[in-house]
């Protein structure tokens, strides 16, 4: 991410991801994709696991960490296009850089399986800073 990352805080936060993606799945009984899990919220029938749930406890518990070589940025795809879901993450980059030199953590679309892709890489999704997100829906647009 930069030569400006101390690698212990690097390792630190992969292990992190990692492990949070796992205890999350468990703490919100995911059995099935995610889609299907989301129905499941929806109805009542389990406690958290939609992609906001994801993306908000896990930038939780790596925010208690304090990174002082490290961002953590919220993203939003897909709220311009009425024919997919919107869908949230966490994206983690060098101290400074941009959201779009980070890294994308997602352990909602494998149900736990933490993906992790370079953000320009991400190819199912086009990432967008969440705050901008949300202000272009309070000026209605």
């Amino acid at each position: 991410m930069g030569p400006g990352v101390d690698r212990n805080e690097a390792r630190r936060a992969a292990d992190l991801a990692l492990n949070t993606s796992r205890d999350l799945a468990l703490a919100y009984e995911v059995s099935d994709p995610p889609l299907i899990h989301n129905s499941k919220v929806n109805l009542g029938l389990r406690p958290r696991g939609l992609c906001y749930h994801w993306a908000d406890d896990l930038e939780t518990a790596l925010a208690a960490e304090r990174f002082h070589s490290l961002s953590l940025h919220r993203a939003i795809a897909n709220a311009d296009n009425p024919f997919r879901i919107e869908h949230s993450t966490v994206i983690l980059s060098a101290r400074g850089a941009k959201m779009e030199d980070g890294i994308v953590l997602d352990p909602w679309r494998s149900g736990g399986d933490l993906f992790w892709a370079p953000v320009a890489q991400d190819e199912a999704y086009r990432w967008q800073p969440r705050a901008e997100v949300f202000a272009a829906k309070a000026a209605g647009k």
